[in-house]
């Protein structure tokens, strides 16, 4: 009889071959819903480290992936990611799917976006892509900058402050 803690098969493949380089180490995943199961689990426990109290909706209906809990109020956030590496950055992309209806200001409150390769967050608000300026994908620059004033997204890296809501302003 197996005693200790379950492990994931995947996660057992990622320790069990430490000469792997970084690329190979993320080939162990069949889907890209098997990545992103991945990356959802990552979120989770780094907002845990950050302090924040964690819901997951069961099954895949719900719009958003994880909610971060604040009493009363819930903060929803899409979990995406990406290793497509471009020119000096890397291209993440912020769609359902391809058949799938966009996302509305109704269902997100916040993207999480993680680039693998360089185990970088970004939390990026759900207007940010979603209101007038429509954005299905974004160029994130979490290495050394080379050109200013060319990383529009990097004042949301590793951003976990903003998950907090807003207090509503009080009429006096």
């Amino acid at each position: 009889m197996r005693r200790g803690p379950r492990v994931a098969p995947f996660l057992l493949r990622l320790s069990l071959h430490p000469h792997r380089n970084e690329m190979d180490e993320f080939k162990v995943f069949k889907t890209f819903k098997e990545r992103g199961e991945w990356v959802e689990l990552r979120f989770m426990a780094e907002a845990l480290r950050h302090g924040y109290k964690v819901l997951k909706p069961w099954g895949d209906s719900s719009p958003f992936d994880v909610a971060i809990h604040f009493g009363t109020r819930i903060v929803r956030v899409q979990v995406k990611s990406t290793s497509c590496r471009v020119g000096t950055g890397y291209f993440c992309q912020f769609k359902p799917n391809y058949l799938g209806p966009p996302y509305t200001l109704k269902q997100l409150d916040f993207f999480a976006a993680y680039v693998i390769m360089q185990d970088a967050w970004y939390l990026i608000p759900a207007h940010i892509l979603l209101g007038r300026e429509r954005k299905q994908g974004l160029m994130l620059f979490p290495m050394q900058p080379l050109k200013k004033n060319r990383y529009r997204y990097e004042s949301y890296r590793e951003a976990w402050p903003l998950l907090t809501p807003r207090q509503p302003k009080r009429n006096k």
